[in-house]
């Protein structure tokens, strides 16, 4: 089985059915996971969401997606209640998935417990910019100065991360992290990484 992670497809469905023919997806041996933000902005969400449950795929919920689940958005039962199913955070004997961050407070048993404050949440799925102690900038562009850096810059786990939702970052590999949101839906790229094989795959937006 690989596992392939996807970063934010907001509805851009004939984007994703391209990259998974690039990766050579395999349904039924292959693990699909979505970094979040699988909806709105593009044109197709409710076919992305039907594509990932037809895929028998995984996901974490990302800001979009709740913002969709607040407002009733989504017209399919069926839909919902898988997207609704979807956890915040996803911890994997050698990876955890998270739509934005992680608090450099929050330790592996917190993850495994659960994140499901709204504080935890609202930080799991909007943050770009901390402080070692987890305090927020006012914004975060124009990028911040210190003491904000980036919130992977705190994170010390053994774990890699693979989060989305930083699009002006695009795709980024660190030694303990994989930022996957590389701009689809405003032209960029829809970006791929297989864990098993260390390994990112993209395909170019068709939104121009």
């Amino acid at each position: 089985m690989r596992r392939v992670y996807v970063g934010d497809v907001h509805g851009c469905l004939s984007e994703l059915d391209a990259l998974l023919e690039r990766v050579e997806f395999r349904a039924g041996t292959d693990r699909l996971c979505s970094v979040g933000d699988l909806v709105n902005k593009g044109p197709d969400s409710h076919g992305v969401l039907r594509r990932m449950i037809d895929l028998g795929a995984i996901a974490v919920r990302g800001n979009h997606d709740l913002l969709w689940l607040d407002r009733g958005l989504i017209e399919d039962p069926t839909l919902e209640a898988w997207l609704r199913a979807q956890p915040i955070v996803r911890v994997e004997p050698d990876v955890i998935v998270v739509h934005a961050a992680l608090h450099p407070h929050w330790t592996i048993e917190d993850l495994e417990a659960g994140i499901e404050r709204p504080e935890q949440i609202d930080f799991a799925v909007n943050v770009r910019y901390c402080t070692a102690d987890g305090r927020r900038p006012p914004s975060d562009w124009p990028p911040p100065e210190p003491p904000f850096v980036p919130w992977d810059e705190h994170y010390r786990g053994d774990r890699t991360v693979v989060f989305g939702h930083w699009a002006r970052r695009g795709f980024d590999r660190t030694e303990r992290t994989v930022a996957l949101d590389s701009a689809c839906v405003y032209g960029g790229k829809l970006t791929a990484w297989i864990a098993d094989e260390d390994r990112a795959v993209q395909v170019d937006s068709q939104r121009g």
